[in-house]
């Protein structure tokens, strides 16, 4: 586990988020406790690392609502869900939007605890993932997004106001940063680091 990682827990009832802060710490994890999704996402930054463990239901906003907003604000942070009474359209919902797992409050320790490693693990290799594609140049990021968006060569080169040989030259230095071979390896990396 990256030393930055921090479980960012997230729970409106302060008996429980207290109670499942000891058992989280007694397993090791660095954590933050907030009281309300609105305080996560007020302290929170794109460059924070490690997952959010979040009621479902609370007051303000409920925990799906955070989740579309962290996405919205570019926070890739894994989620798991925790709920009282979750419901099978809620728990689709949360896992088409990227969540880790969903559990409800009652599940046993070693689900949960399995739960936030898998999100800590995600995080670490999306961080990685990201990593790589710091060392594009900035018009190579531009040609990575076009190239994701599939477009040819030809149409990049007149979106940028390049020569088409220039786009040829930075497709050829994007896959050799990345250490992949296609387009297609370019999208899915993206996907995995964000960026899309």
């Amino acid at each position: 586990m990256n030393a930055d990682a921090c479980v960012h827990l997230v729970d409106d009832d302060a008996s429980y988020r207290r109670a499942l802060a000891r058992l989280l710490a007694a397993h090791g994890f660095r954590l933050h406790e907030f009281a309300s999704g609105t305080e996560l996402l007020a302290q929170l930054s794109a460059s924070a690392r490690g997952c959010v463990i979040m009621d479902l239901q609370m007051p303000e906003l409920d925990g799906l609502e955070v989740q579309e907003r962290l996405v919205s604000k570019g926070i890739a942070l894994p989620v798991v869900f925790l709920t009282g009474r979750g419901d099978i359209p809620a728990s689709v919902r949360a896992m088409r939007g990227g969540a880790v797992d969903f559990l409800e409050k009652d599940a046993p320790a070693d689900r949960l605890i399995a739960a936030v490693k898998r999100g800590l693990d995600a995080d670490a290799a999306a961080s990685a993932t990201r990593q790589r594609f710091e060392k594009l140049s900035e018009r190579e990021l531009q040609v990575l997004h076009q190239v994701v968006r599939g477009r040819m060569n030809k149409q990049i080169a007149a979106q940028l106001g390049i020569h088409e040989r220039t786009v040829k030259l930075h497709r050829s230095a994007i896959t050799a940063k990345l250490g992949v071979r296609s387009a297609a390896q370019i999208a899915t990396l993206a996907r995995e680091a964000g960026l899309v």
